[in-house]
């Protein structure tokens, strides 16, 4: 992928993702984007697009304050190396890309039942068991008309796993995408949903760093 691709994918995961998590439009810097989220360990997001270190350095410089967060779309030893003992590392990520189409999402396993609903151009899809017991949720959100789906926020009760939940959320959101006129998927993934999301067709453009500002004690 070239740097413009990926940078125009970064475009599409942030506009999509400021729609998902209710947050403000994000703001073009000559690096890259800053999204204010307002939440007390999330006040700030800063995308990088442009990782190169001297970009790092001079964000990181500049945002020495709890809740602020660095996304950057390089390996992790690079960035990490350029970064104080003050900036703690999250899970390891990967952005995603997909193809959409629409898919049969399967059998809801016996026992539980799945609900969806849209609300501010978000649509999220909630497993339960029929006692109402939380199973497994996502939700997907478009920036635009022409933009991406991104999915956002999947995750399985580890009591439920191994039970096709994951994979039933994902393609219920993808039909749901489809729908509305998208044919491509963006999304943030972690280690634990790579297998997932890989077995259904998406597939690694970029490594995702992510860092928080986190001074130590003297």
């Amino acid at each position: 992928m070239t740097d413009s691709s990926l940078t125009n994918t970064v475009r599409a995961w942030v506009d999509g993702w400021v729609v998902s998590r209710g947050a403000a439009e994000p703001v073009a810097e000559p690096w890259g984007f800053t999204i204010d989220v307002g939440l007390p360990l999330h006040t700030t997001h800063h995308v990088l697009t442009d990782g190169g270190g001297s970009a790092v350095r001079k964000v990181a410089g500049a945002a020495r304050t709890p809740g602020r967060w660095l996304k950057v779309f390089e390996d992790p030893e690079k960035v990490l190396d350029l970064l104080g003992p003050d900036w703690t590392p999250d899970e390891p990520g990967f952005l995603m890309t997909a193809e959409l189409r629409h898919e049969e999402p399967g059998a809801v396993p016996a026992g539980h039942r799945l609900r969806t609903w849209t609300h501010g151009g978000v649509t999220k899809a909630l497993v339960t068991r029929d006692d109402g017991a939380f199973a497994a949720r996502g939700q997907i959100a478009r920036g635009g008309p022409a933009r991406p789906a991104v999915v956002d926020q999947i995750e399985t009760a580890p009591e439920h796993r191994r039970k096709g939940l994951g994979s039933l959320v994902m393609r219920t959101l993808q039909n749901a995408a489809v729908e509305e006129g998208a044919t491509t998927g963006v999304l943030g993934g972690t280690p634990d949903g790579r297998a997932l999301y890989e077995a259904l067709g998406w597939r690694v453009i970029a490594p995702l760093v992510s860092v928080y500002y986190d001074p130590k004690a003297p």
